[in-house]
């Protein structure tokens, strides 16, 4: 399937032909790049580096899938349309040049009634053969022009459907919601990705996503810059953080302890947390996004630890300032720190093994055969992170580590273990606060139990997050959306949320990447509303999405969505 170097190919032959068409539409080039890689991926790849530009043009067919219900059905149907006869003899000559090619077509290539169904690089359907015969008939296909003026018309008419012909800019996701309607006619915000061609493994939509992330690490040559830093093996494609940009008056928190952000500029008295996105501490810059009060609140934006808060918050704890641009938001560190607050295990000692079915306890895993997260795609890190799952078996009673008992339980060990397998620090044990002066001093510190480090608790952890997250990859999300579209990417994803009481238990959970039989909640927009998730704690599961905002109860006094990559 293609890969990197395959859409700088694609991006190095037609970006020239590409942009210029593209002013006044939402449409970008690696939205293009991404369309090729899906409609005709499989073909072009292997041939472009031995065959001329215009050659690969005319092979970029395919489908023979019986079993059609749209037109035609079969080599009669076909046939039986005035040109028909001369549509099928080009149709199968098609695939037979191709299948001298491409070696997965040429058992289908020897049956005298196959045809190819789908025509150019982003594969327009023979079904509008009686509509447009003349494209087909006259190869326009086979031409970069005719191929690409034909998608273009294809995804205006996408945009009219959707209600989007207005639209200047389209997030990724919405571009996905495109692509999905350009192949199936149609757009389910509920669905979220899963929609359109099912290949047996993976759906059009989550298939044209990955290849769209992967689109934005390829620069183009003397042209558009990448939009999109290339991951290092066992890391993901995750966004950066994005910026603030409104241009309201500037102010400032002003309060004892936090200030909460709400989806709404209203506190439902039974449920006064239902509404909240975030909390902003004391001293937090926000920006007005209108001026107008409304139940006393006032609509802003901020940053926060890198996620885009937007929402709606008292004006009675906002204080004036004089007008500022927003600092840019924190970038994640790209590795972690190997001087100062370093991170730190405890130490295990000669030829001890802690095991899943120890226990819990203090010390990291470090079994025989552990799994890891090392791939290079997104499909790749997806089933890393699923046979991580499966490998530590949460739910399985003999893996004692995480298993509750009364009063008791695990899902800071667990978050810990499913992070530290997928290449990434979350602690178990950190250190104490006169370590850390001394590590800030460039003094060394060993690790010792009760002395220099402690156990990390859920609550704990939300502070750690915190206080040392980006310093060590992490950042903020805002939304659901945000969190488990990361995740999807193979990326790692944890809502922590802190105890109002502090002795007692908080809670962290994963998020984690969707399957085919395990897929997070979405509502009539296509918001997730219940991300993914994997736990310990009075209930194990490997997959779930628990209870809805269960962050928000009560119990807790503040929560917050993280993403590493």
């Amino acid at each position: 399937m293609p890969n990197a170097s395959d859409i700088a190919w694609f991006k190095e032959q037609f970006s020239a032909e590409i942009l210029p068409q593209l002013a006044g539409t939402p449409f970008d080039l690696d939205m293009f790049a991404a369309l090729a890689c899906q409609e005709t991926g499989e073909v072009w790849p292997l041939i472009r580096k031995n065959l001329s530009r215009d050659r690969v043009l005319e092979l970029c067919v395919g489908d023979t899938i019986d079993g059609r219900t749209a037109f035609p059905r079969s080599r009669a149907e076909l046939e039986a349309k005035p040109r028909g006869k001369e549509m099928f003899a080009i149709a199968h000559a098609a695939l037979v040049d191709m299948a001298k090619y491409i070696s997965g077509y040429a058992s289908v290539a020897q049956k005298p009634d196959k045809f190819c169904h789908g025509y150019g690089m982003f594969q327009y359907d023979i079904q509008f053969f009686t509509v447009d015969p003349d494209y087909f008939l006259e190869r326009r296909y086979a031409t970069f022009a005719g191929t690409f003026g034909k998608c273009l018309d294809e995804l205006r008419d996408c945009l009219r459907k959707l209600g989007w012909s207005t639209r200047q800019t389209l997030t990724d996701l919405e571009k996905a919601a495109v692509a999905i309607t350009y192949n199936k006619g149609s757009y389910k915000p509920s669905a979220g990705l899963k929609q359109g061609y099912f290949d047996g493994h993976r759906y059009y939509g989550e298939n044209f996503y990955d290849y769209l992330r992967l689109a934005h690490t390829v620069a183009t040559p003397g042209g558009t810059p990448q939009t999109l830093t290339p991951p290092a093996p066992g890391t993901a494609i995750v966004s950066p953080p994005l910026p603030a940009t409104s241009k309201g008056d500037s102010y400032e928190v002003d309060v004892t302890t936090i200030l909460r952000v709400r989806s709404a500029p209203e506190i439902d008295p039974k449920a006064p947390g239902k509404n909240v996105v975030a909390n902003l501490p004391d001293g937090q810059p926000v920006t007005a996004v209108s001026a107008t009060v409304t139940n006393g609140f006032l609509e802003i934006e901020t940053t926060l630890r890198g996620a885009l808060i937007h929402g709606f918050a008292s004006k009675d704890f906002l204080k004036r300032v004089a007008d500022a641009p927003l600092p840019a938001p924190p970038a994640p560190a790209a590795a972690p720190p190997t001087s100062g607050i370093v991170a730190v295990e405890l130490p295990h000692r000669p030829g001890s093994i802690t095991r899943r079915t120890d226990p819990a306890g203090a010390y990291s895993l470090n079994e025989p055969g552990q799994p890891g997260r090392t791939g290079t795609t997104a499909a790749d890190l997806r089933g890393e992170l699923g046979a991580i799952i499966d490998w530590l078996g949460v739910d399985t009673p003999a893996n004692k580590r995480y298993q509750p008992r009364p009063g008791v339980t695990f899902c800071n060990i667990y978050a810990h273990d499913y992070c530290g397998l997928a290449g990434v620090y979350l602690p178990r044990v950190w250190w104490t606060g006169a370590a850390i002066e001394q590590l800030s001093q460039g003094r060394t510190v060993e690790p010792r139990y009760g002395e220099t480090v402690d156990e990390q608790r859920a609550n704990d952890l939300f502070r750690w997050l915190r206080d040392f997250g980006l310093r060590f990859g992490w950042r903020r999300a805002a939304t659901l959306t945000e969190l488990q579209t990361a995740a999807n990417a193979g990326a790692i994803g944890i809502i922590v949320a802190r105890r109002t009481e502090d002795g007692r238990s908080g809670h962290i959970v994963a998020v984690v990447p969707e399957t085919n039989d395990h897929v997070a909640r979405r509502n009539a927009a296509g918001d997730v509303v219940a991300p993914l998730q994997s736990q310990a704690g009075a209930v194990n599961f490997r997959y779930g999405t628990s209870t809805t905002d269960w962050w928000k109860g009560a119990q807790f006094a503040e929560s917050a969505f993280w993403i590493h990559a």
